[in-house]
């Protein structure tokens, strides 16, 4: 019974994750003053990208100072 409830709620995460794409970036409307049509702009990554790292490098670090110190008993 456990089988069959873990893959019906794998076919509907599934499913789910398809339906969530969000629409692409329209592009602007004629009055953006640039000759030729212009690429709509997108969602800026830069700074949460950062923290992350940050974050992941001080894991990685505090998992590693502790296998060396678990190591060394």
């Amino acid at each position: 019974m456990k089988k069959i409830i873990k893959f019906a709620f794998t076919i509907l995460l599934l499913l789910f994750v398809t339906m969530s794409y969000s629409q692409p970036p329209q592009p602007p409307g004629s009055g953006h003053g640039q000759t030729g049509n212009q690429n709509g702009g997108s969602a800026p990554v830069g700074g949460g990208t950062i923290i992350l790292l940050i974050l992941g490098a001080t894991y990685g670090g505090k998992k590693t100072y502790r296998y060396f110190k678990d190591k060394e008993k």
